[in-house]
């Protein structure tokens, strides 16, 4: 009995006890697993959200879950009421809870995909279920080149279409995982690896080194004296699902998340080779061959040699500098001029997270946030920032809670008086404002005049031309109101396609009005992409951190926005959120004097 009161229940009837420990990413999973069935079953759409809601804020905390279950200091998040702290502790102690396995039984698995699918929402994957019996991508899409889909009351020849060009899609994103997720499932396996006696040097490899978008698997790194003890211990972590490999100097699995990862261990002088090597990408690695070569040397995992010689490096630094070059940060190895940079001295000086002073975009519970906004300042405030930029939805984001201009002038009254109740930190009042479909902001000039700042999106409307959405999009910029342009292309990773825009144009604008262009750091956007902030910085377009946070924990999404800004070579100079409090507000007062 702990002070919850509950005691550990015996297992129901065919439901196993764990024999390891369950990980919080399998605990997130399993809650929206059961959320999707619910949708398809059509049931309690209260009881959806909050078992998606309890998933999210599983994602962002730090503390040991058995351990938060076992004292209930779990049910203080937000989010986790009895019922799901019910599921959570019956998962730690059996892998599963009962009432999610009897879901299970009433759909078949393969439609948890289906739901996947862009336009195939839970009302949609019902029809096809009991209308066409698709119960995989497989059946969907033989039922869709059948035409079959077309066929149904409320789906035509266009959502099937889209359809089809979903599963493409889905096929070509599913192997691949967001960064955010990558990072989530290494975390755990990479610090028992780190941890082990033996090891000497660690690091974490590949795309999630050189901060990719997007990840195929994990790669881990390590020398030591020895690797027997060090490759039981992963290869058999609780957080394994199975084994693909064991072998003395390399070994594979696959993660319970459904991403592989592979551990190579080398011996201490080999490190600074092998973590070039195993960082990447393959393009950089095959200049720098070629450059030892043109050299006289023959580089590859192992050494940097010359006449069968090697030549012994301490680190890669020292690896760059034999070959003539400047140390080239891991996020700007990808084959795109960073060699000739390093040889010629004029890598950029590329920004840090403690450059950061504060963060714009975030959500309160005015709209869709689930924090106060008084919380989100707090929040902000303790991770050592010196100013939040509040910015919830407009009023004609109704499905998110859009406000009102009476809620406008409210929120406007609440931030004065926090403000002045605050010492060392500043809100700023901004509106996340849709763009709309003529490319006008969705208040009246009085109004907007109120705000501190504007965040201009496109929230809708997706199905433009490239003309039409670039001329939209410009003409918003165009606003003396915009301050910002929201989340430039739309995208969501592995999900959907940003909309059809010229976004050369669209930075071209920028550049010329002041406007700043965001990376929005939620993990599943990263917009604009990290090619295009390049674009924009030898533009000169400003560029600001948005991290899209919903709740205090989310603001940590900024560190995301971090490595994409670090990975399109900006500077500190580039990115406004690197301003101090006087030098936001001059920024703000500049874009409200343009005409």
């Amino acid at each position: 009995m702990n002070k919850t009161g509950q005691p550990a229940d015996p297992p129901p009837p065919g439901v196993p006890i764990r024999k390891s420990p369950i990980t919080k990413s399998e605990v997130v999973v399993t809650l929206e697993n059961m959320g999707r069935i619910l949708e398809i079953v059509g049931a309690n759409p209260f009881k959806i959200r909050a078992l998606f809601n309890a998933a999210h804020e599983l994602e962002a905390i730090s503390g040991n879950l058995e351990q938060m279950v076992e004292t209930g200091e779990l049910l203080d998040v937000q989010g986790i009421g009895k019922s799901i702290f019910g599921y959570i502790k019956e998962m730690i102690q059996r892998g599963t809870f009962e009432e999610y396995e009897r879901l299970k039984e009433d759909v078949p698995p393969g439609l948890l995909q289906v739901m996947r699918i862009p336009g195939m929402g839970p009302k949609k994957v019902k029809a096809v279920y009991e209308e066409l019996n698709v119960k995989s991508v497989d059946d969907l899409e033989k039922v869709a080149k059948a035409g079959r889909i077309a066929e149904l009351e409320g789906f035509g020849e266009k959502s099937q279409g889209k359809i089809l060009k979903g599963i493409d899609s889905y096929r070509r994103y599913s192997k691949r995982h967001l960064l955010s997720t990558g990072i989530k499932a290494a975390q755990s396996v990479s610090d028992a690896v780190a941890s082990h006696p033996d090891v000497l040097r660690f690091l974490l490899g590949g795309s999630i080194r050189r901060h990719k978008e997007t990840i195929k698997d994990i790669d881990i790194l390590a020398s030591a004296k020895k690797s027997n003890g060090i490759m039981e211990l992963f290869t058999t972590l609780p957080e394994v699902e199975s084994v693909i490999a064991h072998g003395d100097t390399k070994s594979s699995v696959t993660l319970k998340s459904g991403i592989n990862a592979d551990l190579r261990v080398v011996s201490d002088a080999e490190f600074p080779f092998a973590a070039l090597y195993f960082t990447g990408s393959k393009s950089h690695n095959t200049d720098m061959r070629a450059r030892a070569k043109k050299m006289g040397y023959k580089l590859n995992e192992y050494g940097l040699f010359r006449d069968e010689k090697s030549t012994p490096c301490k680190d890669e630094a020292a690896v760059f500098k034999k070959l003539g070059l400047d140390y080239i940060p891991p996020e700007l190895r990808e084959s795109m001029g960073e060699i000739e940079a390093a040889e010629h001295h004029a890598l950029p000086k590329l920004i840090s997270e403690e450059d950061v002073k504060g963060i714009l975009h975030v959500h309160t519970t005015y709209s869709d946030g689930g924090a106060t906004v008084e919380e989100m300042a707090k929040g902000a405030k303790k991770l050592g920032f010196e100013y939040l930029g509040i910015t919830d939805h407009s009023k004609s984001a109704a499905y998110a809670g859009g406000l009102s201009v009476e809620k406008v002038k409210a929120q406007a009254e609440e931030i004065a008086a926090l403000n002045k109740s605050m010492t060392g930190f500043r809100i700023f009042h901004g509106i996340e404002s849709d763009i709309l479909a003529d490319g006008s902001l969705d208040y009246d000039d009085d109004t907007l005049r109120t705000f501190d700042f504007v965040v201009a999106s496109v929230h809708s409307i997706f199905n433009l031309s490239e003309a039409e959405m670039t001329d939209r999009i410009i003409r918003a910029i165009e606003n003396p109101h915009t301050t910002i342009l929201g989340h430039p292309t739309g995208r969501l990773l592995l999900q959907r396609e940003g909309y059809r825009l010229n976004l050369n144009a669209v930075i071209d604008a920028c550049a010329e009005r002041g406007v700043a262009i965001e990376i929005n750091a939620h993990p599943s956007r990263l917009d604009i992409d990290w090619r295009f902030a390049r674009v924009a910085r030898y533009k000169g377009a400003k560029i600001l951190i948005g991290p899209d946070a919903h709740s205090v924990k989310g603001m940590a999404h900024y560190r995301y926005g971090v490595g994409v800004t670090r990975k399109g070579w900006l500077t500190a100079d580039d990115v406004i959120n690197t301003f101090d409090t006087k030098q936001m507000e001059a920024f703000f007062g500049s874009r409200a004097k343009v005409t």
